[in-house]
């Protein structure tokens, strides 16, 4: 019998996203019988206390999982800290881990595809993560397949995958220049990938994920994909700690399963080349939809 994986989820001061994102789990195959193990961080305002109260007591009455573990921050750690600290917690505790956030809505087909791939993958020191959320890409994907690097979207991992985290941002920055990994870190400069990492490294930002990337790219390890998204980011209100709201992340999610077979363990080409399409599609529409809102702002003044 497959070995499953707990489900971490991490939340703060948003209720109605908490309840949408554990309703979706609820309707996943494996949901009754895993482990659901909640961090739930402190206000780190006034302005934050009552959404925080709102999702504790929600969180306290939930029921239809095997076990429920929640944990309430006594002070408030912010997204990143909350998330490596509980990462570090239950990987170590387990084994393997599967993460959400309380802005991502999951197909009922998610936690399959996480326990069947981390199962498949578990002693593949080449794979690093498995991931659940694909780009709206046009282009067709294949059933599944590799990217180098991770991403932090409806995730998971190993310990010895989450071994190789390095929080330390200018250490990541010195390495991937030293390495000359800029053009390739950028997805051939289509994101500005180095940009967010100098931003985490001088204080600017304080994101883990793109932590978590560099860390994956320097040892050249690879994240399986889905070819349909099994994840909605359900963020992009503006809600959200890291994220300030517009569709450029939505998707349909995937109404059947995700067939897996074991690949060879190598970066799909292809599939690199439809990610960097689409990020600078993204990026362009970005920039657009900021020079047409400075236009009706300008005549509005």
């Amino acid at each position: 019998m497959m070995r499953l994986a707990p489900i971490v989820l991490f939340t703060y001061n948003r209720p109605v996203h908490t309840r949408q994102t554990i309703d979706a789990l609820l309707k996943n195959e494996y949901a009754s019988e895993s482990d659901l193990i909640i961090f739930s961080d402190a206000p780190k305002n006034d302005a934050a206390e009552d959404g925080v109260r709102q999702t504790r007591a929600y969180l306290r009455g939930i029921t239809g999982f095997r076990s429920i573990n929640l944990i309430e921050r006594a002070e408030n750690m912010g997204l990143a800290a909350n998330i490596i600290d509980g990462v570090t917690q239950v990987v170590n505790e387990y084994g393997q881990i599967i993460v959400l956030e309380d802005d991502l809505l999951t197909s009922p087909f998610f936690l399959k595809y996480m326990n069947e791939a981390l199962s498949m993958y578990e002693d593949a020191n080449e794979v690093i993560s498995v991931h659940g959320y694909i780009f709206p890409i046009k282009r067709k994907l294949p059933e599944s397949f590799f990217i180098r690097g991770t991403d932090c979207l409806g995730w998971g991992t190993w310990k010895r995958g989450w071994d190789l985290f390095t929080p330390n941002g200018a250490e990541l920055l010195d390495q991937i220049r030293a390495h000359k990994l800029e053009w390739t870190f950028d997805f051939s400069g289509s994101y500005p990938f180095m940009k967010m990492l100098e931003k985490q490294a001088d204080g600017s930002v304080s994101s883990w994920a793109v932590r978590w990337y560099a860390s994956a790219l320097l040892k050249d390890k690879l994240t399986l994909y889905p070819g349909r998204s099994l994840i909605f980011h359900n963020g992009s209100d503006g809600s959200g700690t890291n994220y300030s709201g517009d569709n450029a992340l939505d998707v349909k999610l995937s109404d059947r399963p995700i067939v897996l077979e074991r690949l060879l363990l190598e970066e799909d080409k292809n599939a690199r080349k439809a990610f960097i399409g689409y990020f600078r599609y993204a990026m362009l529409w970005h920039k657009i939809q900021y020079r047409i809102k400075s236009v009706f702002q300008g005549r509005k003044g």
